[in-house]
């Protein structure tokens, strides 16, 4: 089997579960050269607050940065003064996807809220969040979760569970839920990215009261 690089899963029994999985991961980050490429956005409509150095897009908003896709409803860009550069992605559901280094990878999520920060390289992922590791079309690692964070510079993934009126109709529990392909080319692990799966997590992948363990 092959574990979901970097991923944290709530408890210390969980822990330990991944950390065995994390033994055949592929040790790779995200696309370096993303960093230094330029923001292109593509919408139906723009406004530009120059006193907060804001671009507000809406309508079919598409954005690329390197090998970084974001798709959504509308998206706040901003631009520190060191250059770096941030944007909040919305919609039903926000949508972004990158390449790994070095691997014919890429990590792809979405969410109703995604948070890009070009500084730290990370992407925070709120309400409805799924993340998954894809090759070829092929879905190796899929994550659902209410909060997701992905630290892109190093492949961690930190998974977070709703609580009280964060739990979905489908998931009232709000309990994080994993699956982990196998590494063999059956139609279980063909799957394309974004059809319907059974999440049924293993017991030992429960999260505990308090939510994810913090290291």
């Amino acid at each position: 089997m092959r574990a979901f690089p970097g991923l944290r899963l709530p408890s210390a029994r969980a822990a330990a579960f991944a950390a065995l999985l994390l033994a055949a991961a592929v040790p790779a980050g995200a696309e370096k050269a993303d960093r230094n490429k330029p923001i292109n956005v593509e919408a139906d409509r723009m406004q530009y607050d120059d006193l907060k150095q804001t671009n507000v897009f809406t309508g079919n908003v598409v954005l690329t940065k390197g090998t970084i896709l974001i798709r959504a409803d509308r998206l706040v860009v901003r631009q520190d003064p060191e250059g770096y550069q941030y944007g909040t992605a919305t919609g039903n559901l926000a949508f972004f996807r990158q390449k790994r280094e070095g691997v014919d990878q890429y990590v792809e999520g979405q969410a109703r809220r995604i948070d890009y920060d070009g500084k730290a390289e990370t992407f925070r992922l709120q309400q409805q969040a799924t993340m998954r590791r894809t090759e070829k079309e092929r879905v190796l690692d899929e994550v659902h979760g209410s909060e997701i964070l992905y630290e892109s510079r190093n492949d961690f993934f930190t998974v977070e569970g709703a609580r009280g009126a964060g739990a979905s109709p489908d998931n009232p529990g709000g309990r994080v839920r994993v699956i982990i392909q196998p590494r063999d080319e059956s139609p279980a692990s063909s799957r394309a990215p974004g059809s319907p799966a059974s999440l049924t997590p293993a017991e030992q992948l429960a999260p505990q009261p308090g939510g994810a363990a913090r290291q």
